[in-house]
C-alpha cells in the first residue's frame, strides 16, 4: 500500500481558517487555550494537522450549545494526542455530556413554551419569576441589585 506524504496532512493557518469558517486569530486563540496544536516549519510558520478541522467543528458546535471553552477543553484533553480520535472517543465524550445536555434541552424547551407568557405578563417580579430569579436565589444575598451591580 502506498504511503501518504506526511506534508499532505498539514495545512497553513489561512487554509484551516477558510475551511473552518473562522478567523486566523481564532486559531491562535484556540491554540493559546490548548484546544488545538500546531507545528512550526523550518521558516517558523505555523502548520496545523488536517484533523484540526474536525476539532474546530467540535469546538464551534459545543459553543453553540452553550458549553464553555473550559468544558470543551476538558473533553479535548481526553482525545488521543497522536492519531485520529475514534468513534469510541467521541462516544465517550457524548456520554459524559448526556445529562448536562438533556438538562439544557429541558430548560430551553420550558423557556420556549413559557416565554410569551413571561413577556406578556408584565409582572417584572424578580422575586417570583422562575426565569430571572428562580426560587428567589438573588434575594438570599440581601436587598438591592444583585445581577447588575
Amino acid at each position: 500500500m502506498p504511503q501518504l506524504d506526511p506534508d499532505i496532512l498539514w495545512l497553513k493557518p489561512g487554509q484551516v481558517a477558510h475551511r473552518a469558517g473562522v478567523a486566523v486569530s481564532a486559531l491562535h486563540y484556540y491554540e493559546s487555550l490548548g484546544l488545538i496544536r500546531s507545528r512550526r516549519t523550518a521558516g517558523n510558520r505555523r502548520e496545523y494537522r488536517r484533523d484540526t478541522l474536525r476539532i474546530i467543528a467540535f469546538i464551534r458546535t459545543a459553543q453553540r450549545l452553550g458549553l464553555s471553552l473550559e468544558r470543551i477543553k476538558e473533553a479535548i484533553d481526553q482525545l488521543p494526542e497522536e492519531g485520529l480520535p475514534t468513534k469510541r472517543d467521541w462516544a465517550r465524550i457524548s456520554r459524559q455530556w448526556y445529562d448536562e445536555l438533556t438538562e439544557r434541552i429541558e430548560e430551553l424547551t420550558a423557556l420556549r413554551d413559557r416565554f410569551s407568557n413571561c413577556i406578556g405578563c408584565g409582572c417584572l417580579s424578580l422575586v417570583s419569576c422562575p426565569y430571572s430569579n428562580p426560587e428567589d436565589v438573588l434575594g438570599r444575598d440581601g436587598s438591592g441589585a444583585r445581577r447588575f451591580p
